[in-house]
């Protein structure tokens, strides 16, 4: 009867072993597939490629949008609005999209000096005054006021930004003949030369000889 007994007990001793190490072998299995490993950084057959991000977006460097996409205007809208700023708007856009993108103008602000149809020009900046503040154009291209004078810079008139007003103040043009301008800005687009003006109904060689020192592209 003792016989019996002991290979039982060792039948039963074997039985565990053999559990444990099974138990240990899957417990080694479960560990090495969870851990992470890496993949290949040029493209295979998975179509995985390996992407760098940019060290300016990486950064969070506010210079990563200095150069506007295409397709964009880049505009400074100040003076009396609410959020006075930096506003990037789609090509085309008037400056009423620029002063509401700011937050929209302020009670105080005086409006009736702000041409709100005119079209953005990139790189411009847009000025929203208060009540008998005197809006002069700022230097240099792209840069001018939202007022009347836009579309000046150092006594000459950007064919390209100049409002109705501004066209007016030219010499031996006045207001039909300014609109005539505006006509043909919207129907052809931008100016490319100055001697394109010569194409307006009603310019002439003799006007074209006074309006050429006065104007720009």
């Amino acid at each position: 009867m003792a016989r019996p007994r002991r290979l039982a007990v060792l039948g039963l001793l074997v039985t565990l072993v053999g559990a444990t190490v099974l138990f240990g072998v899957r417990v080694a299995w479960a560990r090495q597939a969870a851990e992470p490993r890496p993949v290949a950084a040029g493209p295979g057959p998975s179509g995985l490629v390996a992407r760098s991000v940019p060290s300016a977006f990486a950064s969070g460097s506010s210079t990563a949008g200095a150069s506007s996409p295409s397709g964009l205007v880049v505009v400074d809208v100040v003076g009396q609005v609410r959020k006075p700023g930096v506003v990037r708007l789609a090509a085309g856009s008037r400056v009423l999209d620029a002063v509401t993108r700011a937050g929209g103008a302020l009670p105080g602000a005086d409006l009736a000096q702000v041409n709100l149809a005119r079209v953005l020009v990139d790189g411009e900046q847009v000025l929203v005054p208060k009540p008998g503040q005197v809006v002069s154009s700022a230097p240099g291209p792209g840069a001018t006021g939202a007022a009347g004078a836009s579309g000046a810079a150092g006594g000459v008139v950007d064919l390209n930004s100049a409002d109705a007003t501004t066209l007016d103040s030219l010499p031996g043009v006045g207001p039909v003949l300014a609109q005539r301008i505006l006509d043909w800005r919207t129907e052809h687009g931008r100016f490319s030369s100055v001697d394109e003006l010569g194409e307006v109904s009603g310019i002439g060689d003799k006007l074209m000889s006074q309006l050429r020192p006065k104007v720009r592209v």
